[in-house]
């Protein structure tokens, strides 16, 4: 076109449809313009089109607004509808007049479950499309599906819609929201001086805490329905892998109680299968949870409380427990009657681990424990009071607490009184702590061995026999108590297998080892024959460890006094037992054994020989062992002057025999000898007063 040319612009536009805003109180008029450029002779040198819409938004619309009169106002100030688009209008005002009470008839139609199957296919379409839209919208369709979910029946069709991963789905985009809301507000509170910034900040708070009760109540119906489909434990799994529990314990943050109490109780629900205890480990839960201890809505603090419990039977999260400063909260605790039971629980469960025990000392939680114990009167005490006795008793500062006054006087009292096993377990783990607390149980030793005679409650009389078992002091007659009591025959008697259960002769083992102690008890018991019976036990409970180990702590004991070491040395088969047992399986039991052999071998040459010659055996034969099995590995051509260009050399490795040889003639050198002050020499062959590999010719 040449500049002199004459152009005219014409501008054509066309109506399309008219629809409803999604989210707002306003018509959506779609529309076309079509611009064409004339020349001089009108016809058209260049067109274009293009989709335009306009919204006009209805401020003034509410429930009483004349919707005729605003559909005509509507047309006449709007040039690109058309007037006889007129009733049209009209219908969509209503529409909008209407659609919020529209959602709420329907939610008032699923409350009556024969109308749900029908609206869910309409419903699920909705939600699905318009959520993003309008929070109130998602909310009322949300608690519509809640109704349905309310009904296990309904679970399959809620399923079959799809309506827990859009639910799900829905709640992330929320906290997602959550968060940037959090951000901006954040990013306009750094400066409180600037006048304007600080009006900004006022007004996003104002309009932050509007939308954050809106998102609370969806938030709240929709974790409610995923509750609800919870129930069966395949959708569960399927929530687990949607990650359900990160979005839980991301709604912790929140101050809405009733939002609380749904989310904890959903976590205490998830918190029974390991997986979800697990992700709840990753996700800090214990620490958020810490902050609702505690809080004056009882449900609340209820379900929170439950919930620790649950988590309370992993070790890691004890310990986070106790690091987060749950100990104090909870004890203070113990003097509510609501929550006494649960907390007592929790606090049972963390005085389970040894690094936790020591940690109630700063704490009043034992005066109220003790306090509690004495207040039952004669009725038998509750089993989760007197088990988390038992295990504070377990640390010694703590025992020391509960000993305080006339503690100790007071709980030797009630229990020998009422016969109470598990408080005579306390007592019992209040003695095995060393120092002053064992002095004082001194005055009680005659009762305890009065409790032994009776032979009344098995189990009472087990930790009676412990308690005694614990104490090893100097102070203690141990002599004059068994002669008074005539405790001899008794525990003579209650070794033979099968004469009692395995628990009491263990601790009559253990009681014997104790007694040992004290040579002229030694020498009673082995007058007795108490030593031929620990053999017989020793065969009929070779298997169980913790018998074995005890016997030959008894033998260890006794080899000590020279009147019982002759009698075991030489009137029994002991010794050979303990060779037998020199490598068992067991760390402790080979520890007491070769400590055992040790002295043996000092002062009988002729078990020293036979000891020293098994030590040589088993110790040489693992020995030569490995070098066999080196040569085998170690073997490669041209070893012994095959090759040409090697030099002529000796042999270079000894036969098995020689080794033998060789190792045997060093090995009596070294310990078959007597020492230096002609004292039988021990088993490895020096004495701790004699310088290391004396056996070589060194002097002293």
């Amino acid at each position: 076109m040449q500049p002199d040319e004459s152009q005219y612009l014409q501008r054509k536009c066309r109506t399309g449809d008219i629809d409803v805003h999604p989210t707002e109180k306003a018509l959506v008029v779609y529309y076309e313009v079509e611009a064409s450029i004339l020349g001089e002779a009108g016809n058209a040198r260049h067109e274009e089109k293009k989709e335009c819409q306009k919204i006009i938004r209805l401020r003034s619309l509410n429930a009483s607004t004349d919707v005729s009169a605003l559909a005509r106002k509507v047309v006449e100030e709007c040039k690109i509808i058309h007037p006889s688009k007129l009733v049209e209008v009209e219908h969509l005002l209503l529409y909008l007049q209407n659609r919020k009470k529209g959602s709420t008839l329907i939610l008032h139609l699923a409350c009556n479950p024969d109308n749900l199957e029908e609206l869910s296919s309409s419903l699920a379409r909705v939600l699905r499309e318009d959520w993003k839209h309008s929070v109130e919208l998602a909310t009322t369709i949300i608690y519509v599906f809640f109704c349905f979910s309310s009904f296990s029946q309904f679970h399959g069709l809620i399923t079959h819609y799809k309506i827990g991963v859009l639910c799900m789905n829905i709640i992330e985009h929320e906290l997602k929201k959550y968060d940037l809301w959090q951000d901006e507000l954040e990013k306009k509170s750094k400066d409180p001086e600037n006048q304007s910034l600080r009006k900004e900040y006022e007004k996003t708070l104002k309009k932050y805490q509007s939308l954050l009760v809106k998102q609370e109540q969806l938030l709240r119906v929709a974790f409610y329905l995923l509750l609800n489909l919870s129930e069966d434990t395949r959708t569960e799994l399927k929530m687990r892998n949607k990650n359900i529990v990160h979005l839980l314990v991301k709604s912790l943050e929140r101050d809405n109680e009733e939002l609380l109490v749904l989310v904890v109780s959903f976590l205490k629900k998830l918190s029974i299968f390991l997986e979800n205890k697990n992700d709840m480990a990753e996700m800090d839960t214990v620490e958020k949870l810490a902050c609702l201890v505690p809080c004056e809505q009882e449900d609340l603090m209820n379900v929170t409380l439950r919930l620790l419990l649950n988590l309370s039977f992993d070790t890691g999260l004890r310990t986070k427990m106790v690091h987060v400063g749950l100990l104090p909260k909870l004890t203070a605790l113990l003097g509510d009657d609501t929550y006494k039971h649960v907390a007592m629980r929790i606090l049972y469960h963390i005085s389970v681990d040894d690094k936790s025990k020591s940690m109630f000392a700063y704490t009043d939680c034992i005066p109220q424990l003790i306090q509690m114990l004495f207040e039952h009167g004669e009725e038998r005490m509750d089993t989760e009071l007197i088990s988390f006795c038992i295990n504070l008793a377990a640390n010694k500062t703590n025992a020391q607490i509960i000993c305080e006054g006339n503690g100790l006087k007071m709980l030797m009292k009630r229990a020998l009184k009422l016969k109470d096993p598990l408080l005579m377990k306390m007592i019992r783990n209040i003695s095995q702590h060393d120092g002053p607390l064992k002095q004082l149980f001194i005055e009680y030793v005659g009762d305890l061995a009065a409790q032994i005679k009776q032979e009344g409650d098995e189990e009472f009389v087990i930790e009676c026999l412990g308690t005694m078992a614990n104490l090893t002091i100097p102070d203690l007659d141990w002599e004059l108590l068994l002669k008074e009591y005539n405790l001899v025959p008794y525990l003579k008697d209650h070794l033979k297998p099968g004469s009692a259960e395995d628990d009491l002769i263990l601790e009559v083992v253990i009681m014997i080892g104790t007694v040992s102690m004290d040579d002229s008890c030694a020498v009673m018991l082995a007058k007795s024959g108490i030593i031929p019976a620990l053999i017989e036990l020793l065969n009929a409970q070779q298997e169980d460890d913790e018998f074995v180990c005890q016997i030959i702590y008894v033998f260890y004991q006794m080899v000590f006094h020279q009147a019982t070491r002759d009698v075991i040395i030489k009137d029994t088969q002991a010794p050979a037992y303990l060779i037998d047992l020199m490598h068992d399986k067991n760390v402790e039991i080979r520890q007491v054994c070769d400590n055992t052999l040790d002295i043996i071998a000092e002062y009988d040459e002729e078990w020293g020989k036979k000891i020293q010659s098994e030590k040589f055996r088993w110790h040489n034969s693992q020995w030569l062992e490995m070098v066999e099995s080196r040569q085998m590995e170690d073997a490669e051509p041209y070893l012994y002057g095959d090759d040409p260009d090697a030099l002529e050399q000796p042999d270079l490795f000894y036969s098995t025999a020689a080794l033998c040889k060789a190792i045997h003639f060093k090995y009596t050198q070294r310990v078959g000898g007597n020492g230096a002050d002609g004292r039988p020499a021990t088993a490895y062959g020096f004495r701790p007063d004699e310088p290391f590999f004396h056996g070589y010719g060194s002097t002293r």
